[in-house]
């Protein structure tokens, strides 16, 4: 059996008392005044960073709640990642694993990801490929932003807010994508399934006329060319939106 050293073994009991203090006894010879300002100091960090991305969340479920849920997240959730801007990732992750007791809306884990994933785009830490801003996006390949995502949900997270609070999910669920511009502004544009759809099969490297052919055949669509016709107008506006770059080159 491996031995653990004192030092190691002392941090380990210090660490679980300071993550629940109510339940995990203080290691022998820390002070309790020294023990609960490391308590306030890192639960405070920790809900700093949890409350700037998720301030439309924190506001609908209330101080009292919110707080319960940062505390049980910070008490339970392993977090293994040592960068303070993973935290809110890592948040998001524990509210999806269902494992939380306290009553919560059954939007609430669909909002926490949607507004996670501006911060998410923000630092994606990705290089522009070579490409030609003003290239044919119908019969070029066209290349999607490396700074985005694809988003879908059940609720309709973007219009989610103190004044509408849906009590059920609609029908149709909520697509949308979120692009980070040149200047380095994270936008959110509201998509639906097909243009998801004609998204993905850019990404694997079709051009826009062999994507929009393929997505005729998958709809079974009874006008293929009034649909590629479509189609590249589609193309031009995501392009113009900085969705997509440009194509190829």
């Amino acid at each position: 059996m491996t031995h653990t050293p004192a030092f190691q073994a002392f941090q380990r009991a210090f660490a679980q008392h300071l993550r629940d203090p109510h339940h995990v006894k203080r290691p022998a010879g820390v002070p309790d005044r020294r023990a609960k300002v490391y308590q306030a100091l890192l639960f405070n960090n920790l809900c700093g960073f949890i409350d700037r991305c998720f301030p439309v969340s924190r506001e609908l479920i209330g101080p009292p709640r919110w707080a319960r849920l940062c505390r049980t997240f910070y008490r339970d959730w392993p977090l293994s990642d040592p960068l303070p801007r993973h935290i809110p990732r890592e948040f998001v992750a524990y509210l999806a694993s269902g494992e939380i007791k306290q009553p919560l809306p059954a939007w609430l884990p669909e909002l926490l990801h949607y507004e996670w994933a501006e911060l998410a785009v923000d630092i994606m830490d990705v290089s522009l490929p070579a490409h030609n801003p003003d290239g044919d996006c119908l019969e070029g390949r066209p290349l999607i932003n490396p700074a985005s995502m694809m988003l879908a949900y059940v609720w309709p997270v973007h219009r989610i807010s103190p004044d509408y609070r849906p009590r059920k999910a609609p029908a149709t669920p909520t697509h949308l994508v979120v692009h980070r511009s040149p200047e380095g502004e994270v936008r959110f544009a509201q998509i639906n399934a097909v243009t998801q759809r004609l998204l993905s099969l850019i990404a694997a490297g079709h051009t826009g006329r062999a994507a929009l052919t393929a997505l005729a055949a998958e709809l079974s669509h009874p006008q293929h060319n009034k649909l590629i016709e479509y189609g590249g107008a589609l193309l031009k506006d995501l392009s113009r939106q900085g969705v997509i770059l440009g194509t190829a080159v």
